[in-house]
């Protein structure tokens, strides 16, 4: 049987650390003397990399300065990345069924690449999850399809043989745009955006994808 890669996204795909990235905003937040948010408006701020989390979560107008703020989440988040977060459920033997079956899996996150790695070494440690790339100074963040044709070719797959698992939009478009099939899952941060953003594939529970293979 044809064996294919998957590329997993991490934050709200592999992991569930809203609480987490909420928790590290808000004290950052509120160090720098600015109103905190309800755990729900963070669903809506992450996906698009620190910076933009950052952004939106100061809001348009603030006297702030975003790269002050930035840096002081940077060191707060390091603090709080793993008093909550956590596999979804059904994710741990979902990758050992893939892997088990001949299918290599990597992780590509807009989440800084040191953290990315940091978290799936941790969360993730006992699977051979190769490459893990987060975001890197000098290559575009998904949606650009970059990094994800790059993790294609290391993993020797044509895109086309490339399953893209994700939970935003921003996931999906990053699947269209690499020639990929994109996989959109029902228990992450934004599934109201999957079907207009180009889901082929929309699974309710992690042992779905393994459906999709066999």
């Amino acid at each position: 049987m044809p064996t294919h890669a998957f590329i997993f996204d991490l934050d709200g795909t592999l992991a569930d650390t809203v609480e987490d990235i909420a928790a590290a905003v808000n004290r950052t937040l509120v160090h720098h003397g600015a109103a905190p948010h309800p755990l729900a408006a963070y669903r809506d701020f992450v996906g698009a990399g620190a910076e933009n989390l950052i952004t939106r979560a100061l809001g348009a107008g603030s006297p702030l300065s975003a790269a002050e703020v930035l840096s002081t989440y940077r060191q707060v988040y390091a603090e709080e990345m793993f008093r909550r977060s956590r596999p979804f459920p059904g994710v741990e033997p979902l990758l050992e069924g893939l892997l088990a079956r001949g299918h290599p899996v990597a992780v590509l996150s807009n989440k800084p690449h040191a953290a990315t790695v940091r978290m799936v070494e941790v969360l993730f440690g006992r699977f051979q999850l190769a490459p893990v790339f987060g975001d890197r100074p000098g290559v575009p963040r998904k949606p650009d399809p970059q990094s994800a044709l790059e993790v294609a070719s290391l993993l020797g797959r044509a895109p086309a043989e490339c399953l893209f698992v994700g939970d935003t939009g921003i996931d999906m478009e990053t699947a269209c745009r690499a020639g990929m099939v994109p996989v959109g899952v029902g228990w992450g941060f934004r599934p109201e955006e999957l079907e207009g953003s180009g889901a082929r594939h929309r699974v309710s529970r992690p042992e779905d994808i393994l459906c999709l293979v066999g």
